[in-house]
């Protein structure tokens, strides 16, 4: 029988059950483990409510639940503690040669669930480290000579760092802009940058299409990266963004890339271009106030999935309180 150190020790019933997690099921010694540590605290209730194992209701295991909620164990580790009780359970109701009759007919765990994880906010840049990665990637396209060989390389960065800011667009939709004139006819699931009217359209996720402004700075941005692309593309013809070889700019080079700007820039975390993204949202949610022009720009179905950048501008606006506010502050004593 295994010794595993706790309830296994003090309940006959839990060293069968880790027994047979290791000799029928074969489970990893640390997936036993971790068993053993979530009956422990099973066990532990157990004894402070003076209950024997299968005197347990419902009602019990919500009241423990909320206690360890209460307690501060995440929403993700309770659910792993029910799912272990419930497995727990589940055997006791079986016959067992070496345990009495314990009578069990229900498991008490069965209807019991977690606590909603909590929704992690979008990681989204400041405004002013917005700037400064745009000013920098600008600063860059600039100083850099006209006759070096990573001068279009260097044009090309900058108009998608400013599209991507700009427009608040998918990497998988930047990428799929395709070079095209106004007034060409184009291809029904095609993406391209309307010149004169300084938008984008795009055929997005769960096959929308949406129209997008481009602002001043990323249209600049763009016909700078467009006369750099007609040198290389004489039939304009094909993807907007490409490699040193003229083929389509992958995912993982425009991640690199961005990852490698951001840092000589000196922002001080990991810029990926989803992060522009949501860095567009909240910075035109927090000037405009706009969910549904918001919702639009993005291609959200749901408005649900606009909502959480209202989250991240109460964090703003809750900041600026904590800064310019005379009361905001306790007083140094």
């Amino acid at each position: 029988m295994i010794q595993s150190g706790s309830p296994s020790k003090q309940s006959l019933e839990v060293g069968l059950f880790l027994e047979e997690l290791n000799v029928v099921r074969q489970l990893s010694k640390h997936t036993i483990k971790a068993y053993d540590q979530d009956l422990l605290k099973l066990y532990a209730f157990l004894d402070e409510f003076n209950l024997q194992v299968h005197h347990v209701q419902a009602h019990h295991i919500r009241n423990w639940v909320g206690k360890l909620h209460g307690q501060g164990l995440s929403a993700r580790s309770i659910a792993r503690l029910l799912s272990a009780w419930r497995t727990f359970f589940d055997w006791l109701k079986k016959p067992h040669p070496k345990l009495p009759m314990l009578g069990m007919t229900n498991n008490p765990v069965v209807d019991i669930k977690a606590p909603k994880k909590a929704k992690s906010l979008p990681k989204a840049l400041s405004v002013e480290h917005t700037q400064v990665l745009m000013e920098y990637a600008k600063k860059q396209k600039d100083s850099t000579d006209l006759s070096s060989d990573q001068y279009w390389a260097v044009v090309r960065d900058y108009a998608i760092v400013e599209l991507f800011y700009s427009s608040g667009l998918r990497l998988s939709e930047l990428l799929s802009i395709e070079m095209r004139l106004s007034g060409a006819r184009q291809n029904d699931r095609q993406s391209w940058i309307d010149w004169e009217a300084a938008e984008v359209n795009v055929f997005g996720k769960g096959s929308k299409r949406r129209i997008v402004p481009v602002g001043q700075m990323a249209m600049q941005a763009l016909i700078s990266w467009r006369a750099e692309w007609e040198k290389k593309i004489p039939e304009l013809n094909g993807p907007l963004f490409i490699n040193e070889k003229g083929a389509r700019l992958s995912p993982r080079t425009v991640q690199v890339r961005l990852q490698k700007l951001a840092m000589n820039a000196g922002l001080p975390t990991h810029v990926h271009p989803h992060m522009l993204r949501h860095s567009f949202a909240s910075h035109v949610l927090q000037s405009s106030h706009d969910l549904r022009a918001v919702q639009e720009m993005l291609g959200h179905v749901s408005i649900g999935s606009t909502q959480i950048y209202t989250s991240l501008d109460f964090q703003h606006l809750a900041q600026a309180y904590d800064q310019a506010h005379p009361r905001a502050k306790p007083e140094k004593s």
